[in-house]
């Protein structure tokens, strides 16, 4: 009887730890579902500039990242940067915080609302521990509560204002270069010292559980300055002058090339390598596979700054589809295969509904999403009809596209325009005049998005700046 009971008690401990060890592989199971998220963002590069879309410039990481995972073919954003960053943080139209016809300058006093909800503000409610923002942030800096630690992010590394110089790091004269709220001295070329952090990050990180990555290039915005060995790569010769006034070395060429387009072309390379050594480090790590990576442009590239939109049509700040449309890849090969093309209307707004349905969060968002979840398109390969607000009277409408011109518009045109978008992506022919109902219907659904009323509108531009001063080294005591 005694070696019997003994018995029972071995076995239901055994069956116990059984039980045990089942609960936490399970757990194990759920938290590894949760994947890391290396958000990359370029600044001001156009859809012809990567290799997979024809570029003659060499972009051989953007173009693995986009043979092993799912290009989003039809991926808008805003035309400019500011409200492309507001939108991709929130999930909702920059119009809804003020922010759509106009960048945050430097000495503008303004920030996105800060009762919006940021990407690693939602993210922490789902276990993410580690949540760091590196590089360019534009999206308020007068007072700390617009700052990145602020807003959800547990750490810092780079620069608060856009155009910052990429050797002096200084913007308006003063040094614009932070690690978490100190000054950093740090030295080097931008893109580098944003590549070096992002793999330090995924090295401390990786134990910890799932971390979030918000990698921000300030390249390849200018003004536009590059490495010699990068410059060299194409053709350099620093015995012609460079682009603009002044010969190699002098006061005012620094990182200049003989043209702007080989000055450009050397900073996307650069920045592409930078992009191959953070998925190393996610491959070294071996955390790869269960790693969302998103690559994507803020808007299209900027007019006589070296960068090509071309065959699109436009540049940044138009919403002609080279404003607007921008090269992007996601990969998550745990979660879906790569390897395809989606043609999905999709875009910034989409991110955070999207990490959202990720990460199992239930409770809603405190403010209604603009964007919908595309996980399952991403899973399925199946697209839905949707609209697209592109702001400034442009709109997309499952397979057609309004454009609706305004004296001070960029756009430019005589009136409303209407295109077969998924037909004629490069905006070749207006077709208001045989689908008027179409075009009246499309006008009409516009109306809604203008109506849109935030309760403060970020400043013009010019606003405040004849008598700026920057303050010392960028440090935002407020």
């Amino acid at each position: 009887m005694y070696i019997t009971m003994l018995s029972f008690r071995a076995m239901r401990h055994r069956v116990g730890m059984l039980l045990l060890g089942v609960f936490l592989l399970l757990q194990a199971g759920a938290q590894q579902a949760r994947p890391n998220i290396v958000i990359i963002v370029a600044d001001d590069m156009g859809w012809g500039d990567v290799g997979f879309h024809g570029s003659e410039i060499r972009t051989p990481h953007i173009d693995q990242l986009a043979r092993e995972g799912v290009v989003l073919n039809r991926y808008y954003v805003s035309p400019i940067c500011s409200p492309t960053r507001a939108g991709l943080m929130t999930g909702r139209l920059p119009e809804r915080y003020g922010l759509r016809e106009n960048v945050i300058a430097p000495w503008l006093d303004f920030g996105v609302d800060t009762t919006a909800e940021f990407l690693p503000q939602m993210l922490a409610q789902a276990g993410y521990k580690n949540r760091a923002a590196i590089g360019k942030w534009h999206l308020g800096h007068s007072k700390r509560k617009y700052l990145p630690l602020r807003r959800g992010f547990t750490h810092f590394y780079g620069h608060y204002n856009g155009a910052i110089d990429y050797f002096t790091h200084k913007r308006e004269g003063e040094l614009d270069w932070h690690n978490d709220w100190q000054t950093a001295a740090d030295t080097g070329y931008t893109t580098d010292l944003i590549t070096a952090e992002a793999i330090n990050c995924i090295n401390s990180y990786q134990q910890e559980g799932p971390f979030f990555l918000y990698v921000a290039y300030n390249a390849p915005h200018g003004p536009l300055q590059a490495k010699e060995h990068d410059l060299s790569s194409y053709g350099f010769d620093p015995l012609k002058p460079v682009f603009g006034k002044g010969q190699p070395g002098e006061e005012g060429s620094a990182g200049r090339g003989n043209t702007r387009r080989q000055t450009y072309a050397a900073m996307v390379t650069a920045m592409d390598a930078g992009i191959g050594r953070i998925l190393q480090a996610l491959n070294n790590a071996g955390i790869d596979d269960n790693t969302l990576v998103l690559f994507q442009s803020d808007n299209g590239a900027a007019p006589k700054e070296g960068g090509r939109n071309l065959p699109l049509r436009g540049f940044k700040f138009q919403e002609w589809e080279g404003g607007v449309r921008v090269p992007a890849v996601i990969r998550w090969p745990a979660a879906f295969k790569g390897g395809w093309v989606c043609e999905q209307v999709t875009g910034y707004i989409d991110i955070a509904p999207t990490l959202r349905e990720i990460t199992g969060l239930q409770q809603p968002p405190p403010q209604p999403y603009d964007g919908l979840s595309i996980i399952q398109c991403l899973k399925e390969r199946k697209t839905v009809r949707r609209d697209f607000y592109l702001g400034n009277g442009t709109l997309i409408s499952n397979d057609w596209k309004l454009v609706m011109p305004k004296k001070e518009s960029a756009a430019g045109g005589a009136g409303p325009q209407l295109f077969a978008i998924d037909k004629d992506p490069y905006e070749k022919e207006a077709l208001g005049a045989r689908y008027p109902g179409r075009l009246k219907a499309l006008v009409a659904l516009l109306q809604q998005y203008q109506a849109i009323v935030p309760a403060q509108k970020v400043p013009p531009y010019e606003q405040g700046r004849k008598k700026f001063e920057a303050p010392r080294n960028w440090d935002i005591r407020e």
